[in-house]
């Protein structure tokens, strides 16, 4: 793809690539790979867990449009169940804590992961970003940043000033709600 994959946009030495990622683009990209879990989960005839949803498995276009990609581990799941049990495969830090542990994999294994990129796009950070050496894990930072009601903390400061904080609440809060709610199964 012409630029690559987001985590090199995102988390890559080429700063021209990151410089693109504006707001508005980082917001597009979040609501396209929404749209595709949704299209995965929802409306294809069977229900496609991918497994390994992150950000060196979304693909950027010439106009920074998001494909994910890399079906290599994905099930498919019919209808009738809610849930596979199966072995665990996919990326340590983006495995939702049911299927790491028990190998139960459902939808919602694709929405944890969702809400760990969904972190890592607003914040420019990746997932295993330690924040003074206090927290192991960027969602753990995001957390904590929650509690004390100073989640945009979290924004990527090469923004700067550039972005709507109350568009980059709602998708924190929404990345939030995605890694919690999927871990409550």
């Amino acid at each position: 793809m012409a630029n690559n994959c987001l985590s090199q946009a995102l988390l890559g030495t080429i700063k021209v690539s990151k410089a693109k990622l504006t707001w508005p683009v980082r917001l597009k990209i979040c609501i396209e790979i929404a749209r595709g879990l949704a299209y995965l989960h929802e409306e294809s005839h069977l229900t496609i867990i991918h497994r390994d949803i992150k950000a060196s498995n979304v693909l950027l276009d010439e106009n920074f449009s998001a494909k994910i990609s890399d079906f290599g581990l994905a099930k498919l799941n019919d209808e009738e169940s809610t849930h596979i049990i199966t072995r665990i495969a996919g990326t340590v830090g983006y495995m939702a804590p049911e299927y790491a542990m028990r190998g139960i994999l459902s939808p919602k294994a694709n929405v944890y992961s969702f809400g760990i990129m969904a972190l890592e796009i607003v914040s420019g950070k990746g997932n295993n970003y330690t924040h003074n050496g206090e927290y192991d894990y960027l969602l753990e930072w995001a957390f904590i940043l929650q509690e004390k009601g100073s989640l945009l903390e979290l924004v990527d400061p090469d923004l700067g000033t550039e972005y709507s904080s109350e568009e980059a609440l709602t998708v924190l809060r929404v990345a939030l709600l995605c890694a919690d709610a999927a871990s409550k199964l």
